[in-house]
């Protein structure tokens, strides 16, 4: 399963959600599995502080209260294919890593975006991490069966 969103509160008192995105479009998804349950996307608008959404079946405040901190998931099968170079952050996470010299690295536990692009984190058999910005300057080469990060971004 994908995580799309996660809702982080109510919004007024008609049962509205608001969501931490971590999509383009989330109506070309609107049935999630959420903490064990479906919720349907009735509808989706922008708001000051992130998108607020209403589900079928969440009537008031306190319905959509309850739902704080629920994860909106999918299949990983119901995303599109991408094009060659572009990648989801599920499918990194996992990966192994080596450096273009062939060492093994550890794996990728993290994807972040912190505005200048995205960052892997990969974490050591030793339990220690390191950040390497996703790009072809430092990882040169990736397939679904592991990241080669340039030597001279391993830490």
């Amino acid at each position: 399963m994908v995580t799309l969103a996660v809702i982080i509160g109510a919004h007024g008192i008609a049962g509205e959600c608001r969501l931490k995105l971590f999509t383009d479009d989330l109506r070309a998804y609107p049935d999630f599995r959420a903490s064990g349950r479906a919720l349907r996307l009735t509808s989706l608008r922008e708001g000051s502080n992130g998108a607020i959404a209403r589900f079928e079946g969440v009537a008031d405040r306190n319905a959509a209260e309850l739902l704080r901190g629920t994860e909106l998931t999918v299949p990983r099968a119901a995303l599109p294919a991408l094009p060659a170079g572009e990648y989801y952050h599920v499918d990194l996470i996992g990966l192994p890593c080596v450096s273009d010299a062939g060492e093994a690295l550890g794996l990728v536990v993290a994807v972040e975006n912190f505005g200048a692009g995205d960052v892997i984190e990969i974490a050591r058999d030793s339990g220690a991490t390191f950040m390497v910005p996703m790009n072809e300057t430092a990882v040169p080469r990736w397939d679904a069966e592991r990241l080669v990060v340039d030597a001279a971004f391993v830490i």
